[in-house]
């Protein structure tokens, strides 16, 4: 009857528990995908990180029950998983191993038994895990947007409108880097967040005025904006640099002329910049 009324809940309110040794990304992709073939629904999906004791089982048992839930699990320790199915069974609780039929093939075709480690895969491509966080981070603190975690960032960029940010910070971010960039307009304050930072991590850029004459000019006209502008104005461009520059140095940020260089050397020069100042202010 208990079974029963847990799988009315789910039918009306469905949770799928992730089950893990490590952080759960492989099971929460698997689910993901999964769900993705039955439109409209809403489906809770919580993970159960890091489980390396029998009472972790019992306890996301418990949870399942109550929440009417199914569990899928990606379980690659042996006596762990296996606590888990035999609980899961007596409870009548829906247990989906999704490792320990591979890993049962895999046995027989290699020949050799598996290491039984959480996260082992992670650990050995970490480097690219690292690199796809980077790029998520960069690509959400595009633009000053999220102030409350620029903190959080490795690099901070700062600058005028069209002096490239956003692509410096593209490509600091393929290389690892977590950046934020943060767009500033001559004559207003410096937003708090940006000065409660570390300032070893800000980095202030800039350029000719007579090349960012030019880049604002192809973004008019790509905009099909009409006319003349302080926007494009060649006299007001070089007091907007020469302000920046000011700014920058009064408030102790780094400071990279981008003029006429590649995206590889100014991204070079930004982490040169950052680390030795790091390294030099240690402490």
């Amino acid at each position: 009857m208990g079974s029963s009324r847990g799988r009315q809940r789910a039918s009306t309110n469905p949770t799928i528990f992730i089950v893990s040794g490590g952080v759960g990304a492989s099971g929460e992709q698997v689910v993901r995908t999964a769900l993705a073939q039955f439109e409209g629904v809403q489906v809770r999906v919580e993970i159960v990180s890091h489980v390396h004791q029998v009472e972790q089982v019992e306890a996301v048992i418990d949870r399942a029950i109550q929440a009417g839930a199914i569990i899928i699990h990606t379980l690659v320790d042996v006596d762990i998983r296996q606590s888990l199915t035999r609980l899961a069974q007596k409870r009548n609780v829906i247990a989906v191993d999704v490792m320990g039929r591979v890993l049962s093939q895999l046995t027989r075709l290699l020949g050799q038994e598996p290491l039984g480690q959480p996260g082992l895969y992670r650990q050995l491509r970490q480097d690219y895990f690292d690199r796809v966080e980077a790029i998520e981070f960069t690509v959400t603190n595009d633009d000053g947007r999220h102030p409350r975690d620029w903190a959080k960032a490795e690099i901070v960029l700062v600058g005028v409108s069209r002096v490239g940010k956003t692509p410096l910070s593209m490509y600091l971010s393929v290389q690892g880097w977590k950046v934020a960039n943060v767009p500033q307009v001559p004559g207003m304050s410096l937003p708090s967040e940006l000065l409660e930072l570390d300032r070893r991590r800000v980095v202030g850029l800039t350029i000719d005025p007579g090349q960012l004459v030019s880049h604002r000019e192809r973004r008019q006209r790509h905009l099909g904006a009409p006319g003349r502008s302080a926007y494009i104005n060649p006299t007001e461009i070089y007091e907007e640099v020469e302000t920046m520059r000011k700014l920058y140095r009064r408030n102790g940020f780094g400071v990279v002329d981008i003029t006429d260089k590649p995206i590889e050397e100014s991204a070079d020069e930004v982490i040169a910049m950052v680390t030795r100042r790091l390294k030099s202010q240690a402490g």
